[in-house]
């Protein structure tokens, strides 16, 4: 239990240093504003979620801790992230849709890598503290993980093509619903794909999120990975763009009007 408060303290030191970044963005214009909240809120995204994916590889969390951190922590991404996406995926949607230029959509795509290595460096410094148990274990590792791959590549492809599908979908509809219950819908659709696939390929469904956590992993070729996290999750987006956008409308000759500004980005968070 001592491990579990202080991997929670973890993560409200990243949440807190990432609000700081978010403050002094307001200092600056709204062009370059819109940069940092990027860069701050993706290095929170991925610093968290070493975090709980360290704690639940290592320490063996029982399933409801686990789902409650998931959903808890989710909350708390959504509550705090204000205009960011923390998704490349939604930073090409956006060019698709004419929202955002190409050069800005390749700047901002840049920059959440940029956030997903200074978090790897970040959360590799806090673990060489030993603050806990579970971080003595990982540090006498130097810190390596192993394959994070519970199944084939086909199949953790295919889990996180479904998971990339589902969120989407969740985002597109989300604003039917009222203002109140959106963030607890989302933050509940992302628990499910947790429990759902994380045994298979860790439910990451964020090709920046994956590069962060799951690349540095051994058991896979650096191609491997991009089949499963970067083609699976955009082949998930698109397809189901595809069929709420243009497959059902075209079948049963409805509107597509009010399905392109989902009230809630595509942020990955676990």
């Amino acid at each position: 239990m001592a491990d579990l408060w202080v991997s929670v303290a973890v993560l409200g030191v990243s949440v807190l240093l990432s609000e700081l970044i978010r403050s002094a963005a307001r200092l600056f214009q709204r062009d370059y504003r819109i940069y940092l909240l990027e860069v701050a809120s993706t290095f929170q995204l991925c610093c968290c979620t070493h975090e709980l994916k360290l704690l639940g590889d290592s320490a063996q969390l029982e399933l409801s801790y686990g789902l409650a951190l998931t959903y808890t922590v989710t909350l708390v991404h959504l509550a705090t992230f204000q205009d960011a996406t923390c998704n490349p995926t939604a930073a090409l949607e956006s060019v698709c849709r004419g929202t955002r230029s190409l050069r800005a959509a390749g700047v901002l795509i840049m920059l959440q890598f940029a956030a997903a290595v200074a978090a790897q460096s970040y959360v590799a410094s806090v673990w060489s503290q030993g603050l806990s148990d579970i971080h003595l274990r990982h540090q006498s590792s130097d810190f390596r993980c192993f394959d994070p791959l519970g199944g084939t590549l086909l199949e953790a492809a295919v889990v996180e093509l479904a998971c990339a599908f589902v969120f989407q979908a969740a985002c597109m509809h989300v604003h039917k619903l009222d203002a109140r219950l959106q963030v607890h819908f989302i933050a509940a659709v992302v628990t499910a794909a947790v429990y759902a696939g994380g045994e298979i390929s860790g439910a990451i469904f964020n090709p920046v999120l994956a590069f962060s956590v799951q690349f540095p992993c051994s058991g896979h070729t650096y191609l491997e990975y991009c089949f499963v996290y970067w083609l699976g999750p955009v082949l998930g987006v698109v397809s189901c763009i595809l069929l709420f956008e243009k497959i059902i409308p075209f079948l049963f000759g409805g509107s597509t009007a009010g399905m392109d500004v989902p009230a809630i980005q595509k942020k990955k968070t676990q």
